[in-house]
């Protein structure tokens, strides 16, 4: 984790505020830009052996080019759209497709293939911009204001994912109190770094024996405990780091959206959803749930736009088939809790207090459930169940 690094503090994030504050207006952006571009060839070559960083950012340089020929309602947005795809596919999921449909091994498989950092992060604001720049809901923006958006180094690896036309506005006019921006984020800093180290980590002593072996010489009646382990290690260690990541952009003066608000507290898995990674699932409901046609359409088509949606959350999550089940799963329960008060409602309750309570900790339940398909690979996770069951 690059923000628990005192590297992160001293090298960029106190530098590059401070300059940011000092500066005037019109270098602003550059500064975020330089900034940027030097935090992620530094973490390319230093956190991800092997990577070449310079090589890397030539990706954003190339889309801050090429952005600049957006304009309303051309074409060639969506050929911005389909080219952030395509290097999306070629570097995160061109081996995991091919060894698929052609074993493992073959000759398409790219031997010399690695991860740019964040790539799933920027490719989603790559193609945001692109899409609401068609549609005329975001301004086009200077070449640098454009390239600090894009290289905002406290978003850049593990979001909040950013929208164009909230953040360039907050990097023109940043907030001006200053004191009060740096207290509140050293404060939002410090309780992610609580959450990543007192608690996350903490977990790991359990969720490490989530693995093939331990799961087949371990008593069933633990594996719960593991998977529970899971359930509260993945909230503190993403919502640490997306604390951190918000904490950080306060000391610019700049405000980027919150991402979790008390996910695991709500009372089905459509709360859960609007609660759980907000930025995510705002950018999948815009880009994805709606252009296929939202809830405007007749049931089975909106159950079937349901399930698309998540499916792409879980091939975003990462290459393996047991992100894609992740999704399917997930995917399952927005369909069935759908189906169910299209029957019967949401009513209020004569007991209202007993209800929340047993809805909350059914949803969570479900939601641990499918954390199994997320921290193992499939086979493991059949295991894990199998194992659960008492099945041989």
């Amino acid at each position: 984790m690059i923000f628990n690094e005192i590297t992160y503090y001293v090298l960029f994030l106190v530098p590059a505020s401070v300059s940011f504050r000092l500066l005037p207006s019109r270098l602003r952006p550059w500064a975020c830009s330089v900034f940027g571009a030097f935090f992620f060839v530094f973490y390319s070559v230093t956190a991800v052996a092997g990577v070449p960083g310079a090589v890397c950012l030539g990706l954003f340089l190339w889309e801050a080019a090429f952005s600049r020929l957006y304009k309303p309602g051309s074409w060639i947005c969506w050929i911005g759209v389909a080219q952030a795809i395509a290097l999306l596919i070629a570097f995160k999921y061109w081996n995991f497709v091919t060894d698929v449909a052609f074993g493992t091994g073959n000759q398409l498989h790219w031997t010399g293939a690695f991860l740019p950092l964040g790539i799933s992060f920027f490719t989603f604001e790559f193609i945001h911009y692109a899409v609401d720049r068609y549609h005329a809901k975001a301004e086009s923006g200077s070449a640098a204001e454009y390239l600090a958006f894009i290289l905002f180094f406290p978003t850049m690896v593990a979001g909040p994912i950013k929208r164009y036309q909230n953040f360039a506005p907050a990097l023109r006019a940043p907030d001006t109190e200053f004191a009060s921006n740096w207290l509140t984020g050293w404060t939002r800093i410090l309780v992610g770094l609580a959450k990543k180290f007192a608690i996350a980590d903490v977990m790991t002593a359990f969720t490490n024996h989530l693995n093939a072996t331990d799961i087949a010489a371990a008593s069933r009646w633990v594996l719960p405990v593991w998977l529970l382990a899971y359930s509260v290690k993945i909230y503190f260690d993403f919502s640490g780091y997306s604390d951190i990541a918000i904490g950080s952009a306060l000391l610019f003066g700049i405000h980027v959206p919150e991402n979790f608000d008390w996910p695991y507290f709500r009372t089905n898995i459509a709360r859960f959803w609007r609660h759980w990674h907000i930025s995510l699932s705002s950018w999948l409901t815009d880009y994805v749930f709606i252009p296929l046609g939202g809830s405007r359409k007749a049931p089975t088509r909106v159950h079937v736009n349901l399930m698309a949606t998540m499916l792409v959350s879980g091939v975003w999550h990462g290459a393996g088939l047991n992100f894609i089940v992740w999704g399917a799963w997930h995917g399952a329960l927005l369909v069935a809790h759908r189906m169910w008060t299209s029957r019967f409602g949401e009513a209020a309750p004569t007991r209202p207090f007993v209800r929340s309570a047993f809805c909350g900790a059914g949803t969570f339940t479900w939601i641990t459930i499918g954390w199994a398909f997320f921290c193992m690979d499939l086979p493991t996770a059949m295991q894990f169940f199998r194992k659960l069951a008492g099945i041989r």
